[in-house]
């Protein structure tokens, strides 16, 4: 077997509200459906799903690795409003922040340390 993509679904308690946060973090929408959504920044993509079940929502997490981690930062910071982000730290692999979605997905935005 050859794997030459993987894209997330991920849960929407609000979807229009997920479209906009999306939106509003450097990511471009593609209408699919009326109950889904194509999202791509570069070469990368996920799916919102109007599609909600809290255990999953709260437990859900995806690594979103950037380039420019302050940059990310500033537009994370800047574009959402009443949200929780957390400050940029420094690990042994590379920088991160933590920034929550409107339904309770946890995004860890990563800047990896060439290796």
């Amino acid at each position: 077997m050859e794997v030459i993509d993987i894209k997330a679904f991920i849960p929407s308690r609000d979807y229009d509200v997920s479209k906009a946060f999306y939106t509003q973090i450097g990511f471009k929408a593609e209408f699919v459906s009326s109950d889904l959504t194509l999202f791509e920044n570069g070469s990368c993509q996920l799916l919102l799903q109007r599609f909600y079940n809290e255990d999953l929502a709260n437990n859900f997490m995806l690594q979103i690795c950037v380039t420019d981690i302050d940059a990310a930062h500033a537009l994370c910071t800047k574009a959402v409003d009443k949200l929780k982000i957390s400050e940029v730290t420094h690990e042994p692999w590379g920088k991160v922040f933590y920034l929550w979605g409107p339904s309770g997905e946890l995004l860890h935005m990563t800047e990896l340390t060439s290796m």
